[in-house]
């Protein structure tokens, strides 16, 4: 029953293995801070690390646990101390492209049921930038919620006009409008928390994630921070992944505001998140349309006549040359790694024989 609190959903139990259970135990990831584990086993927390020989299997940095994984583990010490042996099967796995020029995949978040993607009524609000979180969370099967935050910022008709721009890009997604300074718009967030789902919040810093969670568990547990008043820019309040527990049963990843968001291998979540773009390329006359000059590109002629926006456009193309181009470089850098370990093994096997 404690491990159903802490999100054990039929699925998961479904897919517990019996042998293993004979000598490891059950246990949820609730936060990380590098090479830091916090785990819960629904009774206590317990600080964990991997085992050598999990580090030692690891390839990419998929291989490792996330907050909101279930993991096989032992507990040490009169159970203060854990190692983590496995990860459990997952059911959903959000992920970005890591920051900068280096090509990786970085983890965020593990078994998440809604991303709950917050964008303020200030000058951080961009559309576009909302288009590259549908893209990874959609990718992921992940469902969207996005929250506008500081309502106080915007007439009740400016918030109807911007939810209305956002239903263009999704018509079915849930939109809620709120403001923590007067709790306006706050129960219709706790409304949106399902008991026993995990839930992640996602925003640039500064955007009210922190404050967010202070008003929905009525605590200062949190430290937050002004914006720049120069940029107008957040700074990086939350510096790890944690989950924090909500009274009515459901959990929240909270993560640092994310300043950059690349994505690779997201076709799934290009097609979710302009799906009206992906069925005019369906009418095109070529195949191979790149949907730039040809000829009988229904797309060409959607954006004449105005039924796509010239915005949308230019970012569906540019997040499909990302991810391209991405992928590629990726593939690259992981044939290159193979090739890398195997000439170490063959200087350590060459160096044997030396030896012998």
């Amino acid at each position: 029953m404690q491990l159903e609190k802490h999100g054990l959903s039929d699925w998961f139990q479904d897919r517990i293995n019996a042998e293993k259970m004979q000598d490891f135990q059950l246990a949820r990831i609730v936060s990380m801070n590098k090479n830091s584990y916090l785990i819960s086993d629904g009774y206590s927390s317990v600080m964990a690390e991997v085992t050598g020989k999990l580090m030692f299997n690891a390839v990419t940095p998929l291989d490792y646990p996330a907050v909101g994984d279930w993991v096989y583990v032992q507990l040490f010490d009169d159970q203060s101390l854990a190692l983590i042996h496995e990860i459990f099967p997952r059911k959903t796995l959000l992920k970005r492209k890591t920051a900068g020029k280096k090509v990786e995949l970085q983890l965020i978040a593990a078994n998440i049921d809604s991303a709950m993607i917050i964008q303020s009524l200030d000058s951080d609000l961009n559309l576009r930038r909302l288009e590259r979180y549908l893209v990874m969370v959609s990718e992921s099967d992940i469902s969207p919620i996005v929250l506008l935050s500081k309502s106080d910022l915007m007439s009740p008709i400016e918030i109807s006009n911007m939810t209305s721009e956002i239903h263009n890009l999704m018509p079915d997604i849930k939109i809620i409008a709120f403001n923590c300074m007067d709790e306006s718009g706050l129960d219709s967030v706790r409304e949106a928390l399902i008991p026993g789902l995990t839930f992640c919040l996602l925003g640039s810093s500064g955007v009210g994630k922190t404050t967010l969670i202070n008003s929905l568990v009525n605590g200062a547990l949190f430290e937050t921070q002004a914006v720049r008043e120069k940029d107008g820019k957040g700074r990086h309040t939350t510096t790890r992944r944690q989950m924090i527990f909500m009274d009515n049963g459901a959990m929240i990843v909270d993560t640092p505001g994310m300043r950059e968001l690349g994505n690779f291998s997201v076709e799934v979540g290009i097609s979710e998140t302009f799906s009206e773009i992906v069925e005019l390329t369906e009418r095109c006359r070529f195949n191979d349309c790149t949907h730039t000059q040809e000829d009988g590109c229904a797309v060409q002629a959607a954006l004449v006549d105005g039924t796509i926006s010239e915005d949308r456009y230019q970012n569906y193309l540019k997040l499909k040359r990302e991810s391209e181009y991405n992928d590629m470089s990726y593939l690259e850098k992981r044939k290159k790694d193979k090739k890398f370990g195997k000439y170490c093994k063959s200087v350590m096997k060459h160096k044997k024989k030396e030896r012998a």
